[in-house]
């Protein structure tokens, strides 16, 4: 292949990655957010074989992991930190190349590239084990060397779960919030009359919650609701109350009082502060904010920040919901949650439905799960899952909260978990239906 062929392959697949960026730019949907294939020039028969060159002399005693793109690609963008990582964690374990196909056309023929990024998976001994086209997360180059055979590490993260409470919860049926399983405040108890009985819920921020995720016609529900008067511990129909609104200085969080009678609401604004609503004024503020991905109310505070491709801001509820948006909106994501132990931030970024990168590369899920009736695994719901910044952290937390139950999972499989999800069943997510007392 002389020199005039190779530089047009490489312009070939330079023009190919700008075409493919200019389309994504235009269009937004599922299909054309997928890696592109670039093209290259067909290899003749006779040179279809992986000559073992000095390059894999040189590291016969390491197993070899190479990629193959362009600094303008922008998967091969995605790989770059990815490889950095690899190269630097598994130092003397595994060796690491990057080529760039711009630099050194003869990578293309060498490798038998098609399509940019191409990464491949070379034993100790020099051969050829596996091939992937396109964008490859780092957790699933890790999965792939460890179904080849190839450990990098002896120390194998140990599967954890816990399937049964540590603690049986021995609290009154009263006392347990039907919303988040927390325990009733005697002082902000809220109560929802149905036909199956009365629903029991921690505060008024719990009611919006469940009110958001409703599927009944809400029409006059509020009508099945009554609050707690903060002054006196009476019953009084949420209609006829007043709501003292204020945030919390240290982590600015709302909190919400109920009153029967407006001076006693003056009374307490003196101590405390905050601002007298009336219940549709309240509910415009519960309401403000929502889940990206299951459109539950959520406070920001509580929540996990979301940022869609496009510069869309948005909220997960949990941290699952939030991997969720990614499935919700078909764009690539990037999450920033909080280790529910520690606060530490933990930063998730995705390409095409999968992990791009994770910070910190320890981090972990919960997935709390409880047993139905019929002996089957389900979800316990968004207020029992979470992201910590390693497995430490999460048992620590699972030791801390005795009634949990679940599983510890990686961050990829809850992605994966979500974006398997079809459009209808995105569309019932962390819906209750008409309430039910538990």
């Amino acid at each position: 292949m002389n020199k005039i062929t190779k530089a047009a392959i490489v312009l070939v697949l330079i023009l190919a990655v700008g075409a493919v960026v200019a389309l994504k730019e235009k269009n937004k949907d599922n299909s054309e957010s997928k890696i592109p294939e670039y093209p290259v020039e067909k290899v003749p028969a006779e040179a279809t074989s992986i000559i073992e060159t000095d390059k894999v002399k040189e590291s016969k005693a390491l197993p070899r992991l190479v990629d193959v793109g362009a600094g303008t690609c922008i998967p091969c963008k995605l790989m770059a930190p990815i490889l950095e990582q690899l190269k630097s964690e598994y130092a003397g374990r595994l060796k690491v190349e990057f080529f760039d196909v711009r630099e050194d056309p003869n990578v293309i023929t060498e490798y038998k590239v098609m399509i940019i990024p191409t990464q491949i998976f070379f034993d100790a001994s020099g051969a050829e084990r596996f091939r992937h086209e396109g964008f490859m997360s780092k957790e699933n180059i890790l999965a792939k060397w460890k179904e080849l055979g190839v450990y990098l590490t002896t120390a194998e993260l140990p599967p954890f779960e816990r399937l049964t409470p540590a603690k049986v919860d021995s609290r009154p049926k009263d006392s347990i919030c039907y919303m988040c399983d927390g325990d009733v405040n005697q002082k902000t108890p809220v109560v929802v009359q149905t036909d199956k009985g009365l629903v029991r819920l921690c505060s008024p921020h719990c009611y919006f919650i469940m009110y958001s995720c409703l599927t009944e016609d809400k029409s006059g529900f509020e009508k099945k609701v009554s609050v707690t008067d903060w002054s006196t511990g009476n019953s009084v129909p949420a209609t006829e109350a007043v709501f003292l609104y204020g945030q919390d200085e240290t982590a600015g969080r709302p909190w919400v009082k109920a009153f029967a009678d407006h001076a006693e609401a003056v009374k307490e604004r003196t101590n405390s502060g905050g601002n007298i609503l009336a219940l549709v004024p309240l509910q415009q503020k519960e309401l403000s904010h929502r889940c990206g991905f299951c459109d539950r109310a959520c406070y920001p505070q509580d929540a996990a920040e979301v940022i869609v491709e496009g510069g869309l801001h948005t909220w997960g509820c949990c941290s699952h919901c939030a991997l969720g948006v990614a499935a919700r909106t078909g764009k690539d994501i990037e999450v920033h949650e909080k280790d529910r132990l520690t606060g530490q931030e933990i930063v998730v970024k995705t390409f095409d439905g999968r992990i791009a990168s994770l910070d910190s590369q320890t981090a972990v899920a919960w997935f709390g799960q409880r047993q139905k009736p019929d002996g089957t695994w389900g979800s316990a719901g968004c207020f029992h899952q979470g992201f910590f910044v390693n497995a430490e952290s999460l048992k620590k937390w699972v030791e801390q909260n005795p009634y949990e139950t679940g599983r510890m999972i990686s961050i990829a499989q809850a992605l994966a978990a979500k974006m398997k999800l079809s459009p209808e069943q995105i569309k019932k997510a962390c819906k209750i239906g008409e309430c039910a007392p538990k």
